[in-house]
Order: structure tokens, then sequence, then C-alpha cells
């Protein structure tokens, strides 16, 4: 397991072309502290304890709520080998780890507005790829969630020309082509259409994301889902 993580932080550092001053965060010191060994991480099994999890928060019998507290971030303090990366909605109402019934240490989550991959640059983009790359993360969940309000917002404003303020109208334009992919769709409320098509344009996003994930994507080697989060009852659905 050490040579693994060592072949993959020399082919992330190869690839992206990152060093410790141009990021700024110390690459090689995080590196050396990913190297404890990993979980299990068969991606089709990490989704199903995954799926498991969120049936105990849903039923109200969440268990891992012992793997909280201050001894256990302390023990964790060295290093990190999550096994799946959520790119979530930034909503409050939306958090993965309590969603899925997770403990620290388990879940790599990069949250943004909309849970937006398209146009989100370098931030979210670099994020994903390090996690996979560096601490061999090979799930890939971007998970959105009804009532977005991101969603929503790109939703009212498509027909029309009005200006929303600061970044907002940039962060939405970004969500715009999922309204127009999901126009089509018969069936089903119109804002949850435009929240599957988002989150469906988001996986197609990372599988084709070159050089780094598209060559795990490719190989088999990465499962990258799609899914979404019901607020009112606390069901999470992976997209066939």
């Amino acid at each position: 397991m050490r040579s693994s993580h060592a072949s993959s932080r020399r082919e992330f550092v190869r690839v992206a072309g990152l060093t410790v001053g141009a990021v700024g965060l110390g690459l090689s010191q995080v590196a050396q502290s990913a190297d404890p060994p990993a979980k299990a991480k068969d991606p089709d099994a990490v989704l199903a304890r995954l799926l498991e999890g969120n049936k105990r928060f849903m039923n109200g019998q969440p268990s891992l709520l012992s793997r909280r507290r201050p001894e256990d971030f302390a023990a964790l303090a060295e290093g990190q080998a999550p096994e799946a990366i959520i790119i979530a909605c930034a909503d409050s109402r939306v958090a993965p780890e309590l969603i899925f019934d997770q403990g620290v240490g388990d879940l790599f989550v990069v949250r943004v507005a909309g849970n937006v991959v398209s146009g989100a640059g370098p931030v979210v983009k670099g994020s994903i790829e390090f996690a996979v790359a560096e601490l061999g993360a090979r799930l890939i969940m971007v998970l959105g969630h009804s009532q977005c309000g991101a969603v929503k917002a790109a939703a009212s404003h498509i027909d029309g020309n009005d200006a929303l303020p600061g970044s907002i109208g940039p962060l939405v334009d970004i969500i715009r082509p999922a309204v127009a992919r999901a126009k089509d769709r018969l069936g089903g409320d119109r804002l949850d259409n435009v929240i599957q098509a988002n989150v469906e344009k988001g996986v197609e996003t990372i599988k084709g994301l070159d050089p780094i994930l598209s060559k795990f994507s490719k190989a088999g080697e990465l499962k990258v889902v799609g899914a979404t989060y019901e607020l009112r009852t606390g069901k999470v659905k992976v997209f066939d």
C-alpha cells in the first residue's frame, strides 16, 4: 500500500505540475502524512457502506457518534485516507458526514453552491484530483439535493435578462445548461429534473477531466456516481 501511495504521489505531481511553492500547501509534507495504510477502497463496497449509513440516518439510528470525539480527530492528525469524495452543495441543510452516518476521516467533502463542477475552476477540480491521485479515494459522488436554491435561481432566470448581483450571476450561468438539458424531459417536477440534469453534467465533467481523472476513469479504477438528497425524508437516491 505504501508503494502504491508513493506512485500516485509521483503521478499527481508530474501530471499536475504542482510544487510546494506554487500551491502553498506543503504538498510533500501532506503526501508523507497520507502514508498510513488505507482501508479497503473498492468503490462498489464503499458506495454500499454509504447507503447503509444513509439508512441509519433516515431511521434515526446513527452508529458512528463515538468516532467524532476529540481523540478520534487526534488519531488522524498525521494522515488521512478518505474512502469517498463527495461534491455537495454548500446548503446548510446538506451535511454529507451526517447524511451518510460517517465518522472523521471517512469522507473528502468538496462543497460549493449548486454542487457545480463544470466551470467551477481549479479550486474545485484540483481538490477532487488531489483526493484521487494523492489520497487514493476511488469513489466520487456528485450529490444534489431537493429545493436547491442555486438551481432554482438558474431555472427562474433562464428566460429573463435580469442581472443578479455580485458573483451570483456567473454562478447561476454555470447551471443554466442543466436547465436546457432538462427542458425536454417528460414527467416529474421541473425543478427536480433540472437538479438531476445538473448532477449528471457534473458526473460527465469529472469522468472526462484530463489528465488525471479521465485516466483513472477510463482504466476502470474510479467510480463516479450522481445522487440526490431529499430534504424531507433524508433519503439519498443514486442514479442509474
